[in-house]
């Protein structure tokens, strides 16, 4: 075979420029695609997984579902919890304003006519303390109340967020839907041996409306505390002047006073309601013990001492006062001084005097101390003669 000299391999030369440009596409795709993986990998680390798409929040307040409700005369006293979320979960920014609803002898169906409407305050932020709280006290027509005793008043609230738009009405709340009555007037308070008492002037008694009843109620509470308790009840009665012993107080200390009347609903196949009208003027006292224990009663006096050292015996009725301390004896001879034997409270009703000589007559008398150092009178005399 033969071949020819002058032929030679062929090679294809690509121009300089061209693969500049080729060089640079080439750059460029592959810095596209590790940004395409940095932004993937970024997605993938920060958001996890898209869910679907939530709708925007209406922003309607909770309906509160703790409304409470207390009448004390004609004013009705309303409380509920701020609500701190929308229907939807969400935090509430702006909840806007409070409709007070109120109905007669039926439940609350609609807040179209609102007796009030109140700005409510911001929600509590989280972690700062419990929910807000807001009240309102409603005043109650007397062209609303009745001497029915079935008769009652329905409560309800709606918030309305800024837009004027609500979610629904509260829980329902009621209250007695009867007449009350006046306070009693001319309420003293004095204090006694017996303990303090209190007098006023209130109602005859008369033929209520079937289903009523009415009563006085008396609270004590000590001067600068708020906490009250209860001194003593008492059904209406024949007379004007009434009259209340209270026992459940201390001595030495100032206490504040005030009555009001129950009215009781005993409506027929239902439970029993009741309210508090107005309060009399509040009255205060000092219970400043200046009273002595009651006078020792039954003193006897026994000599004994035939063959050994001579005494006299004393005994007497115990006195049964709580604040009681003990007694004091004393003695005299006929025509003498008389003198205090003991130099504590005997704390007992019976004394051993062995400081007696023969051939004298002694003259005995006690009395009763409290723990205040308020003494008794004497006690009637007792006289017995040492042989």
């Amino acid at each position: 075979m033969c071949i020819r000299a002058d032929l030679q391999p062929q090679t294809t030369t690509i121009p300089f420029a061209r693969m500049v440009r080729w060089q640079r596409s080439m750059n460029v795709a592959r810095n596209l695609a590790i940004a395409l993986c940095l932004i993937t990998v970024a997605i993938l680390t920060n958001c996890g997984v898209a869910g679907p798409p939530r709708p925007p929040s209406l922003n309607l307040p909770q309906p509160p579902s703790d409304l409470r409700a207390m009448r004390k005369g004609d004013h009705v006293f309303l409380a509920w919890t701020v609500p701190t979320a929308t229907t939807d979960g969400v935090k509430l920014r702006q909840p806007g304003t409070t409709e007070i609803c109120r109905s007669e002898n039926q439940v609350v169906k609609s807040c179209a006519q609102p007796v009030a409407t109140v700005a409510a305050p911001p929600p509590a932020k989280a972690g700062q303390g419990p929910p807000a709280q807001q009240t309102y006290t409603d005043q109650l027509p007397s062209s609303m109340l009745e001497n029915d005793p079935a008769a009652l008043i329905s409560y309800a609230v709606s918030i309305v967020n800024p837009r004027g738009r609500a979610a629904g009405l509260s829980n329902q709340v009621t209250v007695p839907g009867t007449f009350t009555l006046a306070p009693p007037s001319d309420f003293r308070a004095q204090v006694t041996a017996d303990g303090i008492l209190l007098s006023w002037t209130g109602e005859v008694q008369s033929s209520d409306t079937s289903g009523l009843s009415h009563r006085y109620r008396v609270y004590r509470r000590e001067e600068n505390s708020q906490d009250e308790a209860i001194a003593g009840e008492m059904p209406f009665g024949p007379q004007r002047s009434y009259l209340l012993l209270d026992h459940g107080f201390e001595w030495e200390k100032t206490y504040v006073y005030r009555a009001t009347i129950v009215t009781a609903s005993h409506p027929e196949g239902k439970p029993e309601t009741s309210f508090e009208g107005d309060d009399t003027p509040p009255v205060k006292v000092f219970a400043h013990d200046v009273f002595p224990p009651a006078v020792p009663a039954g003193l006897q006096a026994v000599f004994s001492g035939a063959g050994q050292q001579p005494f006299i015996d004393l005994t007497w009725a115990p006195d049964t006062e709580a604040d009681l301390a003990g007694y004091n004896i004393y003695r005299h001879d006929a025509g003498g001084a008389e003198q205090k034997v003991n130099s504590q409270p005997v704390k007992v009703p019976a004394y051993r005097d062995p400081t007696v000589a023969s051939g004298h007559t002694y003259i005995y008398s006690i009395t009763a101390v409290d723990v205040r150092g308020n003494e008794s009178v004497h006690s009637a005399e007792a006289t017995e003669s040492v042989p």
